[in-house]
Formats: C-alpha cells, sequence, structure tokens
C-alpha cells in the first residue's frame, strides 16, 4: 500500500486522530485512509484508541513495531541522500 508510508510518516511526529490525519493528507480519499489504517494495525504497526466521546474520537499511533520501521525508512531515506542515482563514487 503506497499510503502507508505517507500515514507511517505523519504518525513519526506523533498520535493523531483520524480525522488530524484526514486533513493532513487530504489527497487521501476517506476509505482509502481508512483501509490504510486497518492494514497497517492488523500488521501491528500501529495502534488505534477508542475514546468515548460524541462522536467516538480514534486516536492512532505507532507501535514499537512501527517505530522501528520508520527509523529504518528514514536511514534508507538518509542512504538514498548519499548514494542516490547521479552519485557514482
Amino acid at each position: 500500500m503506497l499510503w502507508a508510508f505517507l500515514v507511517l510518516d505523519e504518525l513519526w511526529k506523533g498520535p493523531q486522530q483520524f480525522n488530524e490525519l484526514k486533513r493532513l493528507l487530504s489527497f487521501l480519499k476517506t476509505q482509502s485512509l481508512t483501509d490504510t489504517l486497518r492494514h497497517l494495525e492488523q500488521n501491528g504497526l500501529v495502534h488505534s484508541e477508542v475514546f468515548p466521546t460524541v462522536p467516538v474520537t480514534v486516536q492512532y499511533s505507532l507501535t514499537e513495531k512501527g517505530s522501528n520501521f520508520q527509523a529504518a525508512l528514514k536511514e534508507m531515506e538518509k542512504w538514498g541522500q548519499k548514494w542516490g542515482s547521479n552519485r557514482h563514487e
């Protein structure tokens, strides 16, 4: 899922409620965001916490597995910046 990386990047900054994520990722359709969050939660990368408000509030955060995965992605990004396709050192 392509959108998963963008959602993980937003959650790397800290826990977010669904509507905050929807606002930050406004180009993403609501159903796509919902599907992406479910997929990430099923794979143990994201945790959801439901608050009994009216309407119900759901907050998403990275699990330890999700944080470790995001850290690995950040290191890959650094590697890409150093060794990008234009560098042949």
